[in-house]
């Protein structure tokens, strides 16, 4: 009998939708396939796999709704289930009109003139993708679009939190000619994971850093490189030469961006002790501010939390800091309405380091607020974690860039935060620390994570 999973409502509690993983014969002759396709997509080139790749974006708008509908249901929130589809669009249409010159193949001479190279770059056959809850469809297509333009077939295994939207995306991809042939989707848990792990020939994991941990051995033992996407605990310093109200609509934003559920999220607030009253008070009116969405999806800024083990885990979080002395200024509780849990937007002062709100990754709209005196201790600080996915510093911009740059974090926004996509087309980061691992995600370096370089040197032979 085949194997099912009852899949959670965010909003209601409720089992409310079931899915089937594929048994390992069905997988494994389904990846068969994708590589057997994977030549003649290859053949394309990248202008007709570019061709393909925007075919695609027109196939995601023929079934808007339907996508639109399960992600809104996966995830409990709609504008940013909204911004999911247009993100991926965008970021599609990007990738397509950069991938030529990210791919060019170099060549040249050396001092010996009768020596000379070209560089080719051989595609993975099959590239895997184990992507996470958060954000289902982004992050289940963003390494993805760079695989497919780099010539490779794809097959992903979304979470199984939020597997909805994979029934009607998989109908866009089918409306594509020539790319469904070497992409597909597959509706699965961390046993389907496992399974593409063994069936791929390189592999992005995004998730957790226990999970990714395991990802690594796996894939090690069978002498594969992996791609990890991994947590993170971003600190955000606030210069005295900030204006407060600036700063805390900066930190407010990096916060609640998704109800606080993404790597990239400002969960350590360190404020130099000019400007801590006064951007306090300004955090606590914009948090204050905030509504959830409890009674109507499309009204409010705070969807529930969509994966229910982490309500827990922000209800352990909050209590290991009470218990240590942290005093709530707004929020600090788990709401439990119609069976949705939600939490509430939440400011926490007299904080330590070795509270699990400092020290482990939150995902979610917490926001706890230290001071500090020294610019050296706000570096100590910052720095004073396993993480290093990103960073902010807010204040006079080149005292905040010399900050910044000696924080431990691959992305590093000044006066701003998470701004990379406006960027990512060329400017580039790695993580530091149990952030991740491997080549970046970003850049022109994006396409590069599929790509084996061979140097064809070449001695020019006298006739």
């Amino acid at each position: 009998m085949a194997r099912t999973l009852d899949i959670r409502n965010p909003r209601t509690g409720a089992n409310d939708y079931t899915i089937t993983p594929l048994s390992r014969e069905a997988l494994e002759a389904r990846c068969k396939q994708l590589r057997a396709a994977q030549p003649a997509w290859q053949a394309l080139g990248i202008e007709g796999r570019a061709k393909a790749m925007i075919a695609l974006c027109d196939a995601v708008d023929r079934h808007y709704d339907a996508i639109l509908q399960a992600l809104c249901a996966d995830t409990g929130r709609y504008e940013w289930s909204v911004n999911e589809i247009e993100g991926l669009k965008g970021i599609t249409r990007m990738r397509c009109a950069t991938a030529a010159e990210a791919m060019a193949e170099a060549s040249g001479n050396s001092s010996d003139p009768t020596l000379r190279f070209r560089q080719q770059y051989v595609p993975y056959e099959l590239v895997g993708i184990v992507s996470p809850w958060n954000y289902p469809l982004i992050l289940c297509m963003i390494d993805a679009i760079t695989a497919l333009l780099a010539g490779s077939a794809v097959a992903i295994k979304p979470s199984e939190v939020t597997p909805r939207f994979i029934a009607p995306f998989r109908k866009a991809i089918a409306e594509v000619e020539h790319l469904r042939d070497v992409l597909d989707v597959f509706e699965g848990d961390g046993e389907t994971g496992a399974m593409v792990v063994d069936l791929t020939d390189t592999l992005v994991f995004t998730g957790s850093v226990a999970t990714g941990r395991k990802v690594q051995q796996q894939a090690a033992s069978q002498f594969k490189t992996v791609f990890l996407e991994l947590g993170g605990s971003d600190p955000a310093v606030v210069l005295d030469s900030a204006e407060s109200d600036f700063a805390a609509e900066i930190i407010v934003r990096g916060s609640v961006e998704n109800s606080g559920q993404l790597c990239c999220a400002i969960e350590r607030v360190y404020v130099q002790r000019g400007v801590y009253d006064a951007v306090c008070a300004r955090v606590v009116e914009r948090m204050q501010a905030l509504k959830m969405n409890t009674d109507d999806i499309k009204s409010g800024e705070l969807g529930p939390v969509i994966f229910a083990r982490q309500a827990e885990i922000l209800r352990a979080q909050l209590a290991d800091a009470l218990a240590k002395g942290a005093q709530v200024l707004t929020g600090g509780n788990i709401v439990e309405h119609g069976g949705g849990l939600w939490c509430e937007p939440t400011v926490l002062v007299n904080v330590r380091q070795d509270m699990a709100v400092m020290r482990d990754e939150t995902f979610g709209p917490i926001v706890p607020i230290m001071a500090f005196d020294t610019e050296e201790e706000a570096v100590r600080l910052a720095n004073d974690t396993e993480f290093g996915l990103s960073a902010a510093v807010i204040g006079a911009e080149e005292k905040a860039i010399a900050i910044g740059s000696r924080i431990n974090a691959g992305g590093m926004w000044i006066n701003d935060f998470d701004t990379m996509g406006g960027v990512g087309a060329r400017a580039e980061k790695t993580a530091f620390g149990c952030s991740g691992l491997g080549g970046t995600r970003y850049g022109y370096g994006g396409f590069g994570r599929f790509l084996r370089k061979k140097a064809i040197v070449i001695r020019s032979v006298a006739a």
